[in-house]
């Protein structure tokens, strides 16, 4: 008894080995290592314009200070920019998510007529990308060049999306579908009122990725918006990083602020939106993900 008591304590006491203590490290130093440029990022975007050095690294800033954020959101380019982004993003992930999931519904049917090759579409689209010229003549072709239209349409079905909404919605018991039929519902109202209510987990999975697809888009946009009014966040921060567009605009008459904070300020406030929307459906990330994963 006392022999297997002390075995028992001597391997509470060895959970951790000296491998377990270097992975540990070595997972650490990793992880301060991706996090530090983003630190970086929000020090210098707080700091004073004032006590601001150039290529000086500090992870805490010198002088706290939210003028250039003040100054950002008051000026009209950007103000502009994050509207058309944020138009762009709500009504494409709206319409994207709608159609994502009605078609997917109605790929689990086995008597939809063409049912069969519709599905052959959706695998082929998961191996071969049209590519930017292909799609770029289609937009065309449909007269959508400048248009919001042009970065909400071509996105509105991802076959990988469709995959993992139909897996989703076939591990929903077909008694439910089939006593809603009895009782005289329409595949409408089974669709809006069962399926979607169901699904929640995947909805929000999906409505996250298509989500963030929306409002980073940058190439669609620099290819098919011309109107200088119309171009996203993500343009607008690029022109920014690159050349510097748009500082100008930003400094005041007396006072100029530095490049460098500007800059990393524009950074944090394109991430902002989708970073604080993203905890609200984390709970439901990894739980639609790994139901797109398994069943089907």
């Amino acid at each position: 008894m006392k022999g297997c008591f002390k075995g028992a304590v001597n391997m509470k006491r060895s959970k951790y080995t000296a491998l377990d203590y270097i992975v540990f490290t070595i997972i650490f130093v990793i992880t301060v290592g991706c996090i530090s440029p983003f630190i970086y990022v929000l020090s210098v975007s707080f700091t004073d314009p004032s006590a601001y050095i150039p290529f000086e690294f500090n992870l805490i800033p010198k002088k706290f200070s939210v003028r250039v954020y003040a100054t950002i959101l008051s000026t009209n380019a950007f103000i502009q920019a994050t509207k058309n982004t944020i138009y762009v993003t709500v009504v494409g992930t709206i319409i994207s998510v709608l159609a994502t999931f009605a078609f997917s519904y109605g790929l689990t049917k086995k008597d939809l007529p063409f049912g069969r090759i519709f599905m052959w579409f959706v695998i082929f689209g998961l191996l071969f990308d049209p590519g930017i010229i292909a799609n770029y003549m289609n937009v065309r072709a449909l007269g959508l060049i400048n248009s919001y239209w042009a970065l909400i349409l071509p996105a509105v079905m991802i076959s990988w999306n469709v995959v993992i909404a139909k897996a989703f919605i076939q591990g929903i018991p077909g008694e439910l579908e089939e006593s809603a039929k009895i009782d005289g519902a329409s595949y409408y109202r089974i669709f809006f009122q069962i399926i979607l209510p169901l699904a929640t987990a995947s909805i929000a999975t999906i409505t996250l990725f298509i989500a963030v697809n929306q409002w980073n888009q940058y190439i669609k946009p620099l290819l098919y918006i011309n109107d200088y009014r119309k171009r996203t966040i993500q343009v607008y921060l690029k022109a920014l990083l690159d050349t510097g567009q748009g500082i100008e605009s930003i400094g005041s008459a007396n006072v100029q602020l530095p490049t460098e904070t500007v800059r990393l300020a524009t950074v944090v406030l394109a991430m902002a939106p989708i970073m604080a929307v993203y905890p609200f459906v984390q709970r439901y990330f990894v739980k639609g993900v790994m139901i797109g994963s398994v069943k089907g």
